[in-house]
């Protein structure tokens, strides 16, 4: 791995003298994981022992040790000065098909410039009938407003009433925390008004669109996933996300559930229920942004939003079965989303179809504060309508990172390119990513350290009896990484900032499975206590860590399913800024999968005569 041992402890070579290509002598490290699965009772032992002066103390320093944390970033010698942020300059990349926009335009004239830049016969094929399942579209649903044959009201009731269906049994998926049927109602009546009298704001106009209970959105309480945070942050205000999408006339319908402070990975709340995934409610959602993938596969909205902070948006769209968009850091303004992770959170979107993430995409990177304004003066959007698909892409695969999943995932993630290639040529360049392993602890111990200095004022005040037991036991971990750990971390995050601009100068993309097992099963003991799994937690963030600790814009799109039937999703890493030819791909990657979804076993078709769930 570019180092040798010395006392437990590891001495890294720099950046530069890494080999990076495929007959590279570094070695691929597998999650090095020592820690069984725990809930119920088990959990709540295991967190009064963390939280005791002595026991805790040694327990944590075990831990830290036998996960390699110590060895690998605590203790390691290297030669890189730590980077805090990973703020990138706008350098103008060689994009094709692209087509600039004015970064002065309000949000309803950046969604129409996106809806511009979609295939023309779009109209033409979502009116067609055809038999295989597909998500209705923001354009079906803009259609249906326009030519009078539904409304935004009607869809709104039929909304509110799936919803109530969805949350009691036999179903409880527990897609919400909040929501208020008198605001959607009246938003969607604002709306109806507005398409009666012939002058909608937007293609977004009375779209119905969910938002993580992570991001500010009036008249809710953001609570992060808690009982409590509420209490010590009230909501004010909505975010800058929200406003763009007020702008654009859409109807806000709700908070979304989420694992309690986007400190998990399973989407399991002992205080608002575990969300289900709609293809197999017996099974996890992912997190943290759950509730708001599974809306979208449920049907209840064409997009949601989310915050990824660690995959938290790729994960549970992957383990969904739809598209998940985390842009650049900075691309997207910050500002009224829960500070729990500064340097490596970014609002994300789920949605049903590449199309749908690209006008949202659109609606919400406008207003960048004055702080950030400078870091992206120009935007792009990917010319979609193109009669021919961009040319010569490169796809650099790390063949030990891309086969650490199931044979599922590997076989229809390998099968995915080999159709990319047979259709449009593209080729896959065969890489090496060093210390995949030391950037997912260092990365941990960043938005570990993040998340409990923000929380820690509120902390001081808090009854613990209020927080779940897993989280419990993830804020006692937290709360042992010290500010030499923290600095550590940063210098990793420095080492592999230099190790993927050198891959980025040889192919376009990095890609990978976007998770490396699809929805486990939830089970009873967690409900009310919430689960440690650090097994399939560390195989469910395994390909997510780069998008977020480097600050790299990152797609996941359906490409399959498994034996069991459920979804499979197929990553893309982009170089920073790169937003277009994501998008572009992804779109191309869809475009051969046209055609093979499969309707979820719970879904709600809002827009038919008849709502089926």
């Amino acid at each position: 791995m570019g180092l040798f041992k010395r006392e437990a402890r590891v001495v890294y070579e720099p950046a530069s003298r890494i080999d990076l290509g495929p007959a590279s002598s570094e070695v691929y490290l597998r999650a090095n994981v020592k820690a069984p699965r725990m809930a119920g009772f088990l959990a709540k032992l295991f967190a009064w022992f963390l939280e005791s002066r002595i026991i805790g103390t040694l327990m944590l320093y075990i831990l830290k040790r036998d996960n390699l944390i110590h060895k690998l970033v605590s203790n390691a010698e290297l030669e890189e000065a730590p980077v805090y942020v990973p703020l990138h300059p706008f350098d103008e990349i060689e994009e094709q098909d692209v087509k600039h926009v004015g970064s002065d335009l309000s949000p309803s004239e950046l969604v129409q410039q996106a809806i511009e830049c979609l295939p023309r016969s779009l109209d033409k094929e979502l009116s067609g009938s055809n038999s295989s399942f597909r998500y209705w579209t923001i354009l079906d649903y803009a259609r249906a407003y326009t030519s009078g044959e539904m409304t935004p009201k009607l869809v709104a009731e039929r909304l509110i009433a799936a919803i109530h269906e969805s949350s009691y049994p036999p179903f409880e998926m527990s897609f919400f925390i909040n929501y208020d049927t008198e605001d959607i109602l009246k938003q969607a009546t604002e709306s109806t008004l507005r398409y009666e009298k012939g002058v909608p704001i937007s293609a977004l106009d009375g779209i119905p669109i969910a938002v993580k209970d992570e991001i500010d959105c009036r008249p809710y309480p953001t609570t992060g996933g808690t009982k409590w945070l509420h209490k010590f942050r009230p909501c004010t205000d909505d975010a800058c996300c929200v406003k763009c999408l007020r702008q654009c006339g859409a109807i806000l319908i709700g908070k979304t559930n989420m694992h309690e402070l986007g400190a998990g990975t399973s989407g399991i709340n002992p205080h608002y229920g575990a969300t289900r995934n709609p293809h197999d409610p017996r099974r996890i959602s992912g997190g943290s942004s759950s509730g708001s993938a599974a809306v979208v596969a449920s049907g209840l909205c064409p997009v949601a939003l989310g915050v990824d902070g660690g995959g938290s948006v790729r994960m549970p769209a992957a383990l969904c079965g739809v598209v998940g968009l985390k842009p650049t850091f900075g691309r997207v303004p910050h500002s009224g989303v829960l500070p729990l992770n500064w340097t490596v959170g970014m609002v994300g979107i789920l949605a049903g179809t590449v199309e749908d993430a690209l006008i949202v995409y659109a609606a919400i990177i406008g207003q960048l504060p004055s702080s950030q304004s400078t870091l992206s003066s120009k935007v792009y959007f990917p010319l979609l309508d193109s009669k021919k698909p961009i040319l010569d892409i490169k796809f650099a695969k790390y063949g030990e990172w891309f086969n650490d999943c199931s044979d599922d995932i590997r076989e229809c993630c390998n099968n995915a390119l080999d159709r990319l290639h047979k259709q449009y040529g593209w080729k896959t360049v065969e890489v090496t990513i060093p210390e995949i392993e030391v950037m997912r602890l260092a990365h941990y111990l960043t938005i570990g350290s993040e998340c409990s200095t923000s929380l820690s004022p509120h902390l001081e005040k808090l009854d613990f009896k209020e927080l779940g037991w897993d989280v419990r036991v993830a804020l006692a971990v937290y709360g042992a990484f010290s500010s030499k750990d923290y600095i550590q971390a940063q210098r990793i995050r420095n080492r592999q900032m230099q190790f993927h601009k050198n891959l980025f100068s040889q192919a376009d993309v990095i890609v990978s499975p976007t998770v490396g097992v699809t929805a486990y099963p939830i089970l009873d003991d967690a409900l009310k206590t919430g689960e440690l799994d650090y097994i399939n937690g560390a195989a469910l963030v395994r390909y997510s860590i780069s998008g977020n600790f480097l600050g790299l814009p990152a797609v996941t799109i359906p490409v399959g399913y498994d034996k069991s039937g459920l979804p499979i999703g197929l990553q893309l890493i982009g170089k920073p800024w790169s937003e277009p030819t994501l998008i572009h791909i992804a779109f191309a990657v869809q475009n051969l999968y046209v055609g093979d979804g499969r309707k979820p076993q719970v879904y709600y078709n809002l827009l038919s005569t008849n709502q089926v769930g």
